[in-house]
């Protein structure tokens, strides 16, 4: 795995925490333009989040993990109690920027019990004068932990993977669930990485993914960065594809899976799956489990993010339709029957996704 690491990891990382704040590669302007910008109030982290400058779920989870992190440790708090109060907003701030992407709040919760730990053991230290450095330093530990993981996540969930996909023949994707998206290698793009460097003969069909494009502009330039080929269709063209060009397996990301494998991932997933099936083309998800929400029961209870319309009507700021009442549904959700497998760090669940992700999740 080590050794893999060390081979496979060769695109952009998304985020970093510096000495200097959190570093944010704007992938709004990518591919045109590599532009990073530093972050040192959680307002701003907000903010990238909301405004898409980071997207895809895991790395939605470690820029939460790192804004809540940045926004104790850069506090005025002069006191537990005031520090306290300012910490609830600055997880009402981050969790109300996405709502569909279930790893921004598993972030939030996480940095929340660590940092309940880390106000109890100051008590515990001087209950006269608790020390808020001490709280600080285990939140920007806690975030630096959470980023580590999701490589390792990524790189696992790369090597389960691998072995679905043809030793050579063509593959497709949707949307961008590679390290633009994660922090790590990717979900989806890792599984195909992983393969590659085991040595499968791939080509990857890229949906271009409308109305924000991360297919074209990201995915297709991180495969390109690593040298993998690739062919770029519209978002039309999958029916015909999977018709007439003899695509072996689609792999792809998602942003919330229920408890009965229901997936909510990208619009556009759920057509390109049922696509899949009439063509007796294979489906697999790769995700981490932290995007398992065994709370609900089915994909019905999933919400779905409603974007705004000037991103459907508008095309890097050119207008292309006229003034007109518009739809924009940024997720959809695949059933799980149309799922041939899902694929996290910890194993492959196959149906009945009840029992195998329950298991997955260790509950």
């Amino acid at each position: 795995m080590e050794q893999a690491s060390q081979r496979a990891i060769l695109a952009a990382q998304p985020i970093e925490w510096t000495r200097s704040g959190v570093v944010v590669l704007d992938q709004r302007q990518l591919p045109e333009h590599e532009v990073r910008n530093t972050y040192t109030d959680y307002k701003h982290v907000a903010r990238a989040i909301r405004d898409m400058e980071i997207r895809g779920a895991p790395a939605i989870g470690v820029a939460a993990a790192m804004g809540a992190a940045i926004g104790v440790q850069r506090s005025l708090a002069r006191t537990l109690d005031e520090l306290r109060a300012e910490f609830e907003t600055i997880c009402a701030e981050l969790a109300a920027t996405r709502p569909t992407a279930v790893d921004l709040f598993w972030a939030i919760s996480r940095m929340r019990a660590v940092f309940v730990q880390a106000c109890q053991a100051a008590l515990v230290r001087s209950a006269l004068a608790p020390s808020l450095d001490d709280i600080r330093s285990a939140m920007v530990h806690e975030a630096q932990l959470v980023h580590r993981e999701k490589r390792e996540h990524d790189l696992a969930i790369g090597c389960h993977g691998a072995s679905l996909l043809p030793r050579s023949g063509r593959v497709m994707t949707q949307c961008n669930a590679g390290a633009l998206a994660t922090a790590g290698i990717g979900t989806a793009l890792g599984v195909i990485r992983m393969a590659v460097f085991e040595g499968h003969d791939l080509e990857v069909f890229v949906p271009e993914t409308r109305p924000y494009l991360q297919g074209a502009r990201l995915t297709a330039w991180e495969l390109q960065q690593a040298g993998i080929p690739l062919k770029l269709i519209t978002d039309n063209m999958v029916g015909h594809c999977l018709k007439t060009e003899d695509i072996a397996a689609i792999v792809v990301g998602a942003d919330r899976i229920a408890a009965n494998g229901d997936t909510a991932n990208k619009i556009g997933t759920y057509q390109m799956a049922v696509l899949a099936r009439e063509h007796g083309v294979a489906f697999y998800v790769a995700a981490p489990v932290s995007t398992l929400d065994l709370s609900l029961p089915s994909g019905d209870a999933i919400p779905i993010e409603e974007r705004s319309p000037e991103e459907v009507t508008h095309v890097r700021g050119v207008r292309v339709a006229p003034d007109v009442p518009v739809a924009h549904p940024a997720f959809d959700v695949t059933p799980s029957q149309f799922i041939t497998a899902i694929i996290t760090e910890r194993g492959i669940a196959r149906s009945p996704y009840t029992d195998s992700l329950e298991k997955l999740a260790g509950k």
